[in-house]
């Protein structure tokens, strides 16, 4: 048995929908890392970009469990001297919830550039409309 190493130019992408109505926020950013990895194929191929594109709807509908909604807080550090900025999850849902999964599905995918050109394939909708039907994306089922 030989083992097949995926080149770049023979990936074939699919466009999928991920529904985060009534999920945790962590689970659908999980199952999101996994596709835009490629990790749901066979011929997945560690050091090249071999995932899916993710459309995520209804990120507004998230849940986050537990006490993390009320404790939970986003830090970021704006550059500058004494710069440091945070924001409740509960702000954060209510107001950009989309930026919210973008920030959970980051953390899930490798910190170089496969990761970065990953995160390029992600769509992250607070409702249920989107722009991409002409990419004939199929539901994720999970």
């Amino acid at each position: 048995m030989s083992t097949t190493m995926t080149k770049p130019a023979d990936v074939k992408r699919t466009w999928y929908v991920l529904d985060a109505d009534g999920q945790p926020l962590g689970r659908v950013a999980a199952k999101a890392a996994h596709i835009l990895r490629g990790k749901h194929k066979p011929t997945f191929t560690p050091n090249v970009d071999c995932g899916d594109h993710v459309i995520i709807i209804n990120c507004d509908k998230a849940v986050l469990t537990g006490k993390k909604l009320e404790q939970k807080k986003y830090y970021w550090h704006t550059g500058w001297i004494g710069g440091l900025k945070s924001i409740s999850y509960k702000d954060m849902m209510a107001e950009q919830a989309d930026r919210a999964m973008m920030i959970a599905v980051n953390g899930m995918l490798p910190n170089n550039t496969l990761g970065r050109s990953q995160l390029k394939r992600l769509r992250t909708y607070k409702g249920t409309e989107h722009n991409h039907s002409a990419q004939k994306p199929v539901a994720y089922e999970y």
